[in-house]
């Protein structure tokens, strides 16, 4: 199994996918550390509004984030089954003494620790620069638990990418999972406009029903917007207005850790029982 990590972390570097992350990581960054430097010399007056400003800057640097995560675990795995089976690699690989299941946790676990090594470092960076800029009075049992939050979303969509490639074709995983992702994102932009939106309750109930269901299609937006509420406003603080809304419940993180399991387990049966 360490072979078949291994030649995971080796194929994403050569297909140059970290790279092209990490070169427009650095760009990002760089435009970051300016935002916030601009930003962090008007800071004066009441501390709310000092608190709003410090919370719209991490709110920016983990929009992209979100993104550039969420978009290198869907384009590193969409293709690792039917991709590699229609190349004639994956034939090749299966008829030596190795089961499958074991070519699949090798695989499952060579994209999440990868690209979770990445969010990582894109979660630290990003912190290091808001901390010089705005500060950040967020206590560490806050922080550990915005990290896990976010590095929760790595495991979610290559799971879900994974299952997805034991259905359909590459390209056809990648243009799914692609919408799956922008679906979710549109419920919690849902769940954002209609926290701010002035309508009657009702409406206010079936917006909220619509955005709760697009992000249970696939959590891992769901969780950024968790992990952010987390992060600026603390485990048991509500202003919603500084973030967008209400964050998801911790009934919504427990789903996400089912989801995992469940994309997880259905995906490596699909794969045990599929003809290549």
């Amino acid at each position: 199994m360490n072979m078949i990590i291994s030649a995971t972390w080796k194929e994403m570097i050569r297909r140059k996918m970290l790279l092209i992350a990490a070169v427009l990581t650095v760009l990002f960054l760089a435009v970051y550390w300016f935002i916030g430097d601009t930003v962090s010399g008007e800071v004066h007056g009441d501390l709310l509004m000092q608190v709003a400003r410090r919370n719209a800057i991490l709110s920016l640097g983990f929009f992209f984030a979100g993104f550039v995560v969420a978009f290198l675990a869907i384009f590193g795995s969409f293709s690792v089954i039917s991709g590699e089976a229609e190349q004639g690699i994956l034939q090749s690989v299966l008829t030596r003494p190795l089961p499958r299941w074991k070519w699949y946790i090798g695989r499952w676990i060579g994209y999440v620790t990868l690209i979770g090594a990445y969010a990582l470092l894109l979660f630290a960076a990003l912190l290091w620069i808001t901390n010089i800029h705005a500060g950040l009075t967020r206590d560490y049992g806050d922080i550990l638990v915005s990290l896990l939050l976010f590095l929760g979303a790595v495991p979610i969509l290559v799971s879900a990418s994974m299952l997805g490639s034991t259905l359909f074709s590459g390209i056809g995983n990648g243009v799914f999972m692609t919408m799956l992702y922008g679906a979710s994102w549109l419920g919690g932009m849902v769940e954002k406009v209609r926290s701010i939106l002035p309508v009657e309750e009702n409406v206010q109930a079936t917006l909220s029903r619509i955005g709760t269901l697009l992000s249970l299609l696939t959590p891992a937006d769901g969780l950024q917007r968790r992990m952010l509420f987390v992060l600026t406003q603390g485990s048991d603080e509500r202003i919603p207005f500084l973030t967008g809304g209400n964050p998801p419940s911790d009934t919504f993180v427990i789903y996400s850790a089912i989801f995992v399991v469940f994309a997880f387990g259905v995906g490596l049966w699909l794969f045990k029982r599929k003809d290549f």
